[in-house]
């Protein structure tokens, strides 16, 4: 597939060479060259403009810039944007582990309504650590990565992109479900990172969730 990666931090590092890895075609673009050029040279892609990667990225672009900075990012790209696959990993996690959108529309929805892509929220809820991971299997059992999204193409793309990386796609619900999954990853974070807490340990195996 022909991917397009906008920004330079370390999900678009993880994600973007494991895609490259994998046979994608990856473009990644960003504001600073020598950023960008070291990036796309460590992962095995090319490098360019953000207009540049979501030109080449046909098939999918991954938007991977702090959420502050997100929804002006994508409203300059707009045009070239529309109806294209755009992943959202963006985390709106402020101080104190809250959501910066409290009161509001999810980043997610924020992101859609600013670019008029087809947004697929997905890999939001793990450090970028875990999806360097080859492949990210824990206890033998493969990670799960909840998709938010509305546009079916969007989706299968995305699922296709999640199993490349050795993980298993789940239905996390339409976009207006995102917001659910930002909160998650606002909990999350709070319990890993402000009390040192293995989040995991607070849900059930599934085989006893239900009270069986």
């Amino acid at each position: 597939m022909r991917i397009g990666i906008i920004g330079t931090g370390n999900m678009a590092d993880a994600l973007g060479g494991q895609w490259a890895r994998a046979g994608h075609d990856v473009v990644v673009g960003g504001r600073d060259p020598g950023r960008t050029n070291a990036l796309a040279a460590r992962i095995g892609g090319r490098a360019g403009r953000p207009r540049d990667a979501v030109a080449h990225g046909s098939d999918a672009v991954l938007l991977a810039v702090p959420y502050t900075a997100a929804v002006d990012v994508v409203s300059d790209l707009a045009d070239a944007l529309a109806e294209r696959p755009l992943i959202d990993c963006t985390n709106p996690v402020a101080p104190g582990f809250v959501l910066g959108t409290q009161g509001g529309p999810s980043a997610a929805e924020r992101i859609a309504a600013a670019s008029g892509a087809h947004v697929v929220k997905a890999f939001n809820l793990c450090h970028e650590s875990v999806w360097r991971r080859t492949p990210p299997v824990f206890d033998e059992r493969p990670l799960a990565v909840p998709l938010c999204g509305d546009d079916a193409g969007a989706l299968d793309t995305v699922r296709r992109l999640v199993r490349d990386l050795g993980a298993d796609p789940v239905n996390g619900g339409g976009l207006d479900r995102a917001g659910l999954v930002e909160a998650t990853a606002a909990v999350l974070i709070g319990l890993w990172v402000g009390e040192g807490v293995d989040a995991q340990a607070i849900a059930p195996p599934l085989a006893y969730a239900g009270g069986r």
